[in-house]
């Protein structure tokens, strides 16, 4: 057997001792467990809300922040046209404010077309979307996030109430046809008063509003995998701009990459926080070796005992390393196990669904048996050379 009962005998002796030893190597071993299950939980929404606001979307803006790109129904005919894009959609946006219910608020007024559903994962929670119809006539609707609905009345159907937006200088008034729900509104929920609330226009009325012809931006749908053949469907809307002399002052910009970034980032962030807290689980391996030298003069007439009964160097060392290992591997079990505990507390009080992985619990605890091995050569070695005169003469 790996431990002998011996091992446990020995870390019973001081116990007072053997636990302090043990919570140093546990308390390494949960900073590391921990520190990776909230990297991957991390990740994991990171993923969620780009996915969910449309990963196969490249945006076509300007490159100059605040600056408005002149895009017209010509731009959205080419690039619908390109090889790897499924359809092309109108974007404008504003900065306004609402007034619903007496209370002032200021939002993004975001003016689409009915293809905002598949584009933009717009879903309708109560009501519908802007519809063809909608875009047609110009109509004076609107769609709300649930912020909005939440922030006024305190639910989320108040499908048909009306709500004022000033937009083009003077407030308007418009129906409420319906409260959605997009890849943003678990960050607008984190974020509260950072990301603003939305609400959504034809953009037809957008334009009669503001006496503008053109787009602020265009959201191009990709088919899937489009991004993964070469030449890329974003390589080609990039080729397809710069072809039209408008490649210095229009970028295309593709979640997926921004969501590759992040991940890359959140990589680097999370091996540098694994680093320090492994910088912990060193030091409590120098603590083993610490504990099991204190131990090695404590028994040093029964080692001297064991020996001149017939135990030869290698059961003395087998009998140390055993100790010292089994000491790592009871704190380290023990930090894992506090870790996965304090996961799952947390990720039912935040509402997210626990990525769990064996591995990422489990190397912390193979890692300090390897440290708790390592450490415990040099104790092990000591007590397994002692002649067995010197040993008694102590």
């Amino acid at each position: 057997m790996l431990f002998r009962k011996t091992a446990f005998k020995n870390i019973l002796r001081s116990k007072t001792r053997s636990a302090l030893t043990m919570t140093g190597i546990a308390v390494g071993a949960f900073a590391v467990a921990l520190i990776s299950q909230i990297s991957a939980a991390g990740a994991g929404q990171v993923s969620e809300i780009l996915e969910n606001m449309g990963i196969n979307t490249v945006l076509v803006q300007s490159r100059q922040v605040n600056t408005a790109a002149h895009l017209d129904d010509t731009d959205i005919i080419s690039l619908g046209a390109i090889t790897g894009v499924d359809k092309a959609m109108p974007l404008m946006s504003a900065n306004a404010r609402a007034e619903l219910l007496q209370q002032n608020l200021l939002c993004l007024v975001w003016g689409i077309n009915s293809d905002a559903r598949e584009i933009i994962s717009l879903k309708a929670v109560h009501g519908r979307l802007i519809d063809s119809r909608d875009i047609a006539s110009g109509a004076l609707v609107c769609v709300i996030d649930e912020e909005i609905a939440l922030k006024t009345y305190g639910r989320t159907n108040i499908v048909g109430k009306s709500i004022n937006l000033l937009i083009g200088g003077e407030y308007r008034g418009f129906e409420i046809i319906g409260v959605a729900s997009s890849g943003l509104s678990v960050l607008q929920s984190a974020l509260s008063g950072i990301i603003p609330d939305f609400v959504y226009v034809p953009f037809s009325t957008m334009q009669n509003l503001t006496g503008r012809e053109t787009y602020d931006k265009i959201a191009v749908l990709l088919n899937p995998g489009a991004d993964g053949i070469e030449p890329s469907a974003t390589a080609r809307i990039e080729t397809k701009l710069s072809g039209g002399g408008r490649g210095q002052e229009l970028v295309a910009s593709n979640l997926l990459q921004q969501k590759n970034q992040l991940q890359g980032i959140m990589r680097t962030v999370t091996f540098a926080l694994s680093v320090i807290a492994g910088i912990s689980l060193f030091v409590a391996g120098l603590t083993v070796m610490t504990t099991m030298l204190v131990s090695v003069n404590e028994r040093t007439r029964e080692i001297g005992i064991k020996k001149s009964v017939g135990a030869c160097n290698f059961d003395i060392l087998r009998e140390f390393l055993s100790e010292s290992a089994l000491l790592a591997l009871l704190g380290s079990a023990a930090g894992s196990l506090a870790a996965l505990a304090v996961s799952l507390a947390g990720s039912g009080f935040l509402g997210i669904a626990l990525d769990f992985s064996l591995q990422r619990f489990l190397s912390p605890v193979l890692f300090s048996l390897f440290l708790g091995g390592l450490f415990g050569v040099y104790p092990a070695l000591k007590a397994a050379n002692m002649k067995p005169i010197d040993a008694l003469r102590m």
